[in-house]
């Protein structure tokens, strides 16, 4: 059974840092791509950010861009989401999902999805 977790949300003021982490279980992650994406309350789920199976090719939506990294450790089954200069617009329910197809690093169709984490950015 394939289990994405997310953890590191919380509460922070505008200007300041999270960093989410998303633990996978249950299929090869080095052979997955690992995709964030978040959903503003009445908002659409949006693309955030994606990193290949090696780690060596990533991808940003504009809005984040500069602002946030995307790493991973195969070792650790571990994808991380480095949130800096977060502002009141990034509050949302950040999700990871994972992707086995090899092709493509961005806002494709993805086969597994966590819970979700809450980052809530305050001003």
């Amino acid at each position: 059974q394939v289990q994405l977790v997310e953890s590191g949300g919380g509460l922070v003021q505008a200007g300041g840092s999270l960093r989410l982490s998303c633990a996978a279980s249950g299929l090869t992650f080095s052979r997955s791509t690992v995709g964030w994406f978040r959903r503003a309350p009445g908002k659409e789920r949006e693309f955030v950010a994606a990193i290949s199976r090696s780690g060596g090719t990533t991808s940003y939506a504009d809005s984040v861009k500069g602002r946030f990294t995307i790493s991973r450790d195969n070792a650790k089954n571990t994808v991380y989401l480095q949130l800096n200069s977060l502002k009141p617009e990034d509050t949302a329910v950040y999700y990871c999902a994972a992707r086995l197809s090899p092709y493509g690093v961005g806002p494709y169709e993805y086969d597994y999805w966590g819970q979700g984490t809450q980052v809530t950015v305050s001003t």
